[in-house]
């Protein structure tokens, strides 16, 4: 199911139940402060243009959701988009990513993966996305979802000659700059 906008902060405890469950394990190992910043960023995310989040549940409660929005320009300078920026360089970056659909967060729990739940949240959450554009990161460490992303047709963004950060870019299956 998807959801646009601030109806998803009725379901905003159960996916920080989800995120604490998914990104409190390896490779992630997230604290209790980040994982509390994740509601705290849910509340504030639901209100950048483009928001929307795709959730799978089933009668134990969410299964996974994945969220995102439309990168904008001046592309941001929080988080993790410096290294992003720096990888890729100005060009690829507003050729790529700015105006596409930026999957911020994907989080499957461990009983529910390896049965299409995250490969359908990625098509449902994507479905839409301007002109078949969409992007996400994930960290170089986590070598599982690396190549899960791999395995379901999105393409990684080589990085510009010795940027390589801890960050990898991926482009949708779709997207129509996934060959550059």
């Amino acid at each position: 199911m998807i959801s646009y906008g601030r109806a998803v902060l009725d379901l905003a405890d159960e996916l920080a139940d989800a995120y604490a469950d998914v990104f409190s394990a390896p490779p992630w190992n997230e604290g209790e402060e980040t994982i509390r910043q994740f509601s705290t960023r849910l509340q504030a995310d639901v209100r950048r243009p483009g928001f929307r989040t795709a959730f799978a549940q089933s009668a134990t409660g969410i299964d996974g959701f994945a969220t995102g929005w439309l990168t904008g320009a001046p592309f941001p300078r929080t988080r993790a988009y410096p290294q992003v920026a720096a990888q890729l360089g100005a060009e690829r970056v507003r050729e790529l990513l700015v105006g596409a659909l930026e999957i911020d967060e994907l989080a499957v729990r461990a009983y529910a993966r390896g049965h299409g739940t995250g490969r359908a949240l990625l098509t449902e959450i994507t479905a839409d996305a301007p002109q078949r554009r969409a992007w996400l990161l994930t960290s170089r460490l986590a070598t599982d979802t690396v190549a899960t992303y791999r395995r379901l047709g999105w393409n990684e963004v080589s990085a510009l000659p010795g940027t390589e950060s801890g960050v990898v870019v991926f482009l949708s299956p779709d997207h129509p700059g996934r060959d550059r």
